[in-house]
């Protein structure tokens, strides 16, 4: 058995499968190709992106590495009260500047962690409003630079013109569409969000949701996560593909029983726990299970470390787990 228990993040080093090198966290042995379907840079709202997501520089996650970390809880558990008030500052207050955490949250320093951890892809999933931002847009310019990097867009529901928003951003190079019903305040079985899965299922294009709820945020974003919400949209889109993004959160049992009744359903488990983790990979169809991190409020080490360690001794689910269900997915070799 594993510790799951560490006086900070860096202290992951003690696992057999990383080690510190500096203040870094990398990666002692190959694991192989890793997919990561879940990151975010910076975004902005009200305004043009005033972040550089071109510059390199000092990384500062949501949470931090020195944090005490334990890997058998939701993960934002680990998260005090000030990091949390910080948290919230950088989204909402920050979002219109080019200050905060949210300017050392960059390609660069995605890349160069990935590149620690052995992770070859990572899909980075905008977000935007109807008006009055453009992420995906900001997003794609740097997907063209770098081809590591996948793209998922966002088109509000109540986006007018639709049709021709979705053909844009294909043009963009999207590879799906991602849907935060808290961010966006649009509940995921609004008439509206449905009429985009269903022209997202005729494009053949998987739409991945912020799933369930956290704990952390406010009232209207906890009733608009509510996973029954979910289940109807499902059930009014047979022809779309639908990835739970971490997998339900703090309602973990409602996703996995979506994905064990509807063959249209993938579970993507970031946050989760590592007791969470053992049951989905013992009851969800392992073909439909897929890593993510949700990158930059966590370091990639630590949804990793808690995969390697709930598949100990199943190779072949791990392998599926963190490169080949993802790979199948998104049409990478």
């Amino acid at each position: 058995m594993y510790q799951t228990r560490f006086d900070s993040a860096r202290d992951l080093a003690t696992l057999p499968w990383f080690e510190r090198r500096d203040d870094r966290i990398v990666c002692a042995e190959s694991l192989g190709p890793v997919i990561d379907t879940h990151t975010h840079l910076a975004q902005a709202y009200l305004r043009p992106m005033c972040v550089d997501l071109e510059r390199a520089c000092t990384m500062r996650h949501y949470l931090p590495l020195e944090r005490p970390l334990e890997l058998d809880c939701y993960v934002n558990k680990n998260l005090t009260p000030s990091d949390l008030a910080e948290m919230k500052r950088d989204v909402s207050l920050r979002a219109i500047t080019a200050g905060g955490l949210r300017a050392t949250h960059t390609a660069p320093n995605l890349i160069r962690e990935m590149s620690e951890l052995g992770i070859g892809h990572s899909v980075l999933l905008a977000i935007d409003w109807p008006i009055l931002s453009a992420n995906t847009k900001a997003y794609a310019q740097v997907v063209d630079k770098h081809p590591e990097l996948i793209l998922f867009g966002s088109i509000h529901p109540w986006t007018p013109f639709i049709e021709s928003r979705l053909r844009e951003q294909r043009a963009l190079g999207i590879r799906g569409l991602k849907l935060h019903p808290m961010a966006q305040i649009v509940a995921p079985d609004d008439p509206l969000a449905i009429r985009l899965y269903r022209l997202a299922g005729r494009h053949g294009l998987p739409v991945i949701f912020h799933c369930g709820p956290v704990g952390i945020e406010p009232i209207h974003g906890r009733i608009l996560c509510q996973i029954g919400r979910y289940r109807r949209a499902i059930e009014r889109c047979p022809d779309t593909v639908f990835l739970l993004g971490h997998s339900g959160a703090l309602q973990m049992e409602g996703a996995l029983a979506l994905a064990q009744e509807h063959e249209n359903v993938w579970l993507e488990i970031s946050c989760q726990s590592v007791t969470n983790l053992r049951r989905i990979f013992a009851e969800a169809p392992p073909q439909r299970i897929v890593f993510g991190s949700d990158w930059p409020w966590y370091h990639q080490a630590i949804p990793l470390a808690k995969v390697l360690i709930a598949t100990e001794d199943r190779p072949d689910l791990r392998r599926a787990v963190l490169w080949e269900n993802a790979a199948r997915l998104l049409g990478i070799d």
